[in-house]
């Protein structure tokens, strides 16, 4: 076997699956905290409009990646690639690319049915109210 042939890991494919999963539960709710809720709204819009007004493109694409998820979600899990030293499958920079890209799908994932479940229950409040005020 040569040298530059990828190692497998030498964990089963379940333990990685299931760790992929749990660690993808605190990439997504950083990136949606940081994103969308209400604790990080001026930094967010200061970001916001420096996306917007700034002159320099790389300039504009840094501040743009604090306002977007899917973006975002990229660099936080990164930082948690880097922290937990996951890799996926394979052993080396295979692995942590392979786990890397796995962790921002399912990081997604997971804000797609946040974002969708926040959606229903904003639906249902509006229901209760109209029902509540009509006669």
């Amino acid at each position: 076997m040569s040298e530059l042939a990828p190692r497998l890991l030498p964990f089963g494919i379940l333990h990685q699956f299931a760790f992929l999963l749990l660690l993808a539960l605190p990439v997504a709710c950083i990136s949606w905290t940081v994103t969308h809720e209400e604790v990080f709204r001026e930094p967010r819009e200061f970001c916001k409009r420096k996306s917007e007004e700034c002159r320099r493109g790389l300039v504009r694409k840094f501040f743009y990646l604090f306002t977007c998820e899917y973006c975002f979600s990229h660099y936080v899990a990164a930082l948690f690639l880097w922290l937990m030293h996951f890799q996926m499958l394979y052993l080396g920079w295979r692995g942590y690319g392979i786990a890397g890209f796995a962790l921002v799908w399912i990081a997604n994932v997971y804000m797609a049915f946040f974002n969708r479940l926040r959606l229903e229950i904003k639906h249902e409040n509006v229901i209760i109210a109209e029902k509540q005020t009509t006669p």
